[in-house]
Protein backbone atom coordinates (compact mmCIF):
# COMPACT_ATOMS: atom_id res chain seq x y z
CA UNK A 1 0.00 0.00 0.00
CA UNK A 2 1.45 3.34 -1.06
CA UNK A 3 -0.19 6.59 -0.05
CA UNK A 4 1.05 9.65 -1.91
CA UNK A 5 0.80 13.26 -0.88
CA UNK A 6 -1.75 15.16 -2.98
CA UNK A 7 -0.27 17.90 -5.16
CA UNK A 8 -1.89 21.27 -4.43
CA UNK A 9 -3.23 23.80 -6.93
CA UNK A 10 -0.13 26.01 -7.09
CA UNK A 11 1.99 23.16 -8.54
CA UNK A 12 2.57 23.55 -12.30
CA UNK A 13 2.04 19.82 -12.98
CA UNK A 14 -1.67 20.40 -12.38
CA UNK A 15 -1.67 22.97 -15.20
CA UNK A 16 0.21 20.76 -17.68
CA UNK A 17 -1.32 18.36 -20.19
CA UNK A 18 -0.47 14.83 -19.06
CA UNK A 19 1.45 12.45 -21.31
CA UNK A 20 -0.36 9.63 -23.10
CA UNK A 21 0.52 6.12 -21.94
CA UNK A 22 2.01 4.26 -24.91
CA UNK A 23 2.83 0.97 -23.19
CA UNK A 24 1.18 -0.68 -20.20
CA UNK A 25 3.95 -1.89 -17.93
CA UNK A 26 4.28 -3.02 -14.33
CA UNK A 27 4.97 0.64 -13.51
CA UNK A 28 1.53 1.58 -14.88
CA UNK A 29 0.00 -1.20 -12.77
CA UNK A 30 1.81 0.20 -9.71
CA UNK A 31 0.57 3.69 -10.60
CA UNK A 32 -3.03 2.42 -10.75
CA UNK A 33 -2.60 0.71 -7.37
CA UNK A 34 -1.03 3.82 -5.83
CA UNK A 35 -3.79 6.06 -7.20
CA UNK A 36 -6.41 3.71 -5.77
CA UNK A 37 -4.74 3.54 -2.34
CA UNK A 38 -4.29 7.31 -2.22
CA UNK A 39 -7.85 8.08 -3.39
CA UNK A 40 -9.39 5.81 -0.75
CA UNK A 41 -7.04 7.07 1.98
CA UNK A 42 -8.08 10.68 1.37
CA UNK A 43 -11.74 9.67 0.83
CA UNK A 44 -11.89 11.04 -2.71
CA UNK A 45 -14.32 10.09 -5.46
CA UNK A 46 -11.58 10.17 -8.09
CA UNK A 47 -7.90 10.85 -8.59
CA UNK A 48 -5.75 11.63 -11.62
CA UNK A 49 -2.05 10.78 -11.88
CA UNK A 50 -0.95 14.46 -12.01
CA UNK A 51 -2.48 14.90 -8.54
CA UNK A 52 0.27 12.68 -7.13
CA UNK A 53 2.95 14.31 -9.28
CA UNK A 54 2.96 11.91 -12.23
CA UNK A 55 2.25 13.34 -15.69
CA UNK A 56 0.50 10.32 -17.19
CA UNK A 57 -3.04 10.06 -18.60
CA UNK A 58 -4.31 7.70 -15.89
CA UNK A 59 -7.32 8.10 -13.57
CA UNK A 60 -9.19 6.11 -10.94
CA UNK A 61 -12.76 6.73 -9.81
CA UNK A 62 -15.15 5.21 -7.30
CA UNK A 63 -18.46 7.06 -7.34
CA UNK A 64 -20.07 4.43 -5.11
CA UNK A 65 -20.40 1.66 -7.69
CA UNK A 66 -16.90 0.19 -7.37
CA UNK A 67 -13.45 1.07 -8.64
CA UNK A 68 -12.96 2.21 -12.24
CA UNK A 69 -9.44 2.48 -13.66
CA UNK A 70 -8.89 4.15 -17.02
CA UNK A 71 -5.70 4.65 -18.99
CA UNK A 72 -5.81 7.35 -21.69
CA UNK A 73 -9.47 8.25 -21.07
CA UNK A 74 -11.31 10.31 -23.65
CA UNK A 75 -14.84 11.71 -23.72
CA UNK A 76 -16.26 10.68 -27.09
CA UNK A 77 -19.82 11.87 -26.54
CA UNK A 78 -21.65 14.07 -24.07
CA UNK A 79 -25.26 15.13 -23.66
CA UNK A 80 -27.19 17.65 -21.61
CA UNK A 81 -25.90 20.01 -18.98
CA UNK A 82 -26.42 20.45 -15.27
CA UNK A 83 -24.92 22.52 -12.50
CA UNK A 84 -23.44 20.66 -9.55
CA UNK A 85 -21.18 21.18 -6.56
CA UNK A 86 -17.60 19.96 -6.84
CA UNK A 87 -14.55 19.90 -4.63
CA UNK A 88 -11.05 18.61 -5.24
CA UNK A 89 -8.35 16.99 -3.13
CA UNK A 90 -5.85 19.37 -4.78
CA UNK A 91 -7.87 22.44 -3.73
CA UNK A 92 -8.93 21.74 -0.14
CA UNK A 93 -11.58 23.90 1.50
CA UNK A 94 -13.03 25.22 -1.77
CA UNK A 95 -16.29 24.18 -3.42
CA UNK A 96 -17.60 25.31 -6.77
CA UNK A 97 -20.80 25.19 -8.76
CA UNK A 98 -19.65 23.63 -12.04
CA UNK A 99 -21.65 23.07 -15.24
CA UNK A 100 -21.03 19.58 -16.65
CA UNK A 101 -22.62 17.28 -19.19
CA UNK A 102 -25.33 15.11 -17.61
CA UNK A 103 -24.26 12.05 -19.57
CA UNK A 104 -20.92 11.06 -21.10
CA UNK A 105 -19.44 8.21 -23.06
CA UNK A 106 -15.78 7.67 -22.17
CA UNK A 107 -13.34 5.33 -23.86
CA UNK A 108 -9.91 4.25 -22.72
CA UNK A 109 -7.91 1.21 -21.73
CA UNK A 110 -8.12 -0.98 -18.66
CA UNK A 111 -5.02 -2.17 -16.80
CA UNK A 112 -4.70 -5.09 -19.25
CA UNK A 113 -4.68 -2.87 -22.34
CA UNK A 114 -8.21 -3.78 -23.41
CA UNK A 115 -10.41 -0.99 -24.72
CA UNK A 116 -13.26 -0.08 -22.41
CA UNK A 117 -16.32 2.11 -22.87
CA UNK A 118 -18.17 3.67 -19.98
CA UNK A 119 -21.55 5.30 -20.42
CA UNK A 120 -22.18 7.36 -17.32
CA UNK A 121 -24.59 9.86 -15.84
CA UNK A 122 -25.04 11.57 -12.50
CA UNK A 123 -22.05 11.58 -10.10
CA UNK A 124 -19.99 9.16 -12.22
CA UNK A 125 -20.35 11.38 -15.31
CA UNK A 126 -19.30 14.43 -13.27
CA UNK A 127 -16.33 12.57 -11.74
CA UNK A 128 -15.14 11.36 -15.15
CA UNK A 129 -15.26 14.89 -16.56
CA UNK A 130 -13.49 16.31 -13.49
CA UNK A 131 -10.65 13.75 -13.59
CA UNK A 132 -10.19 13.95 -17.37
CA UNK A 133 -9.95 17.74 -16.99
CA UNK A 134 -7.01 17.13 -14.61
CA UNK A 135 -5.23 15.31 -17.44
CA UNK A 136 -5.61 18.42 -19.60
CA UNK A 137 -4.36 20.85 -16.96
CA UNK A 138 -7.85 22.14 -16.13
CA UNK A 139 -9.09 22.53 -12.55
CA UNK A 140 -12.74 22.67 -11.51
CA UNK A 141 -12.27 26.28 -10.39
CA UNK A 142 -11.59 27.15 -14.06
CA UNK A 143 -15.09 25.99 -14.98
CA UNK A 144 -16.95 27.02 -11.81
CA UNK A 145 -19.61 29.72 -12.11
CA UNK A 146 -19.59 30.23 -8.34
CA UNK A 147 -16.90 29.42 -5.75
CA UNK A 148 -17.26 29.24 -1.97
CA UNK A 149 -15.13 28.19 0.99
CA UNK A 150 -16.23 25.16 3.00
Amino acid sequence: MAIYQIIKENNKILRTKAIKVTKITTNIHKLLNNLQDTMYFYKGVGLAAPQIGISKRVIVIDAGEGLIEIINPSIVNSEGQELGTEGCLSIPGILGEVPRATQVLVTGLNRHGKEIKIKANSLLARALQHEIDHLDGILFIDRAVKIKRE
